[in-house]
């Protein structure tokens, strides 16, 4: 038997909510098991997250069956060069409904370049005034854009009554300073637990249990002692170990702050 089968999911008999997942793009088991399996460990409520055009309306359905789910609207940088009035009109028309909690996941993406940087930013700015606008909460994606990312939420900051979460966060130390210090949450997943990540445990090392949210972003980046599986938000439990070792603080403290934190922002 490998060491994977033998390790046990940790369950404390006190709720989780699962911050940032994509629960439409999980393929190896049934959303009826998956939800399930969840619900043992402590999960009590769940978002899922809008990416792209094609998920608008299915995120939205899934909210709206199970009544502890909920779930943004968004553009991923990634679809930023799909970013039109038409999708801009549809992302307003779903923020009506009241299981959507925020607005995201956007943000800027330059590693992958999958749309121009130009067409990144506006895509990026048109949601913030979105979020501005409805008094939502922002989901932000960041990588290797640093500088920009700075500087278009220091134009938005004074105007995002809510503010919102830098979710899966691997930048730079004073990226995650800046953030903190204009009140935003910084999500942390899987990440944590590999061994090449110490760099994301330098930041949860200074962010305050107060602004930490848990998040798995499955089906990615599934947490020690699963790699190679397919993500689920019933691998919780292995990312607050991980916090709680780094913070040296318990498990119990950890639990109660995060569950605590993602309540208040995401007013579920």
């Amino acid at each position: 038997m490998s060491k994977n089968k033998k390790r046990e999911i940790p369950n404390w008999n006190l709720p989780i909510i699962e911050t940032h997942c994509h629960l439409d793009y999980l393929k190896q088991d049934s959303l009826e098991n998956i939800l399930a399996k969840s619900r043992e460990v402590g999960v009590e409520k769940i978002i899922t997250i809008a990416v792209e055009p094609e998920n608008l309306n299915s995120v939205l359905e899934l909210a709206r069956a199970h009544g502890n789910i909920y779930c943004t609207q968004g553009l991923h940088p990634h679809e930023g060069k799909l970013y039109t009035d038409e999708v801009e009109a549809l992302i307003l028309e779903n923020l009506k409904d009241e299981n959507v909690v925020a607005v995201g996941e956007i943000g800027l993406d330059f590693h992958y370049n999958n749309s121009p940087e130009k067409e990144q930013k506006d895509a990026f700015e048109r949601q913030l005034q979105i979020a501005c606008d409805y008094n939502k909460p922002i989901v932000v994606h960041t990588r290797e854009a640093d500088e920009d990312t700075k500087a278009i939420l220091k134009n938005f900051s004074n105007s995002l009554k809510r503010k919102g979460v830098i979710h899966s966060f691997t930048s730079s130390t004073w990226l995650a300073e800046f953030c903190l210090e204009e009140g935003f949450s910084i999500g942390f997943n899987g990440i944590i637990t590999f061994n090449s990540a110490q760099n994301v445990r330098d930041v949860l090392s200074i962010t305050p249990l107060e602004r930490i949210l848990v998040e798995t972003d499955a089906p990615f980046l599934t947490p020690i002692p699963f790699r190679g599986r397919e993500n689920a938000p019933f691998y919780l439990p292995f990312i607050i170990e991980k916090i709680a070792e780094v913070k040296d603080c318990s498990i119990e403290q950890v639990l109660e702050k995060t569950y605590f934190n993602s309540k208040n922002l995401f007013d579920i």
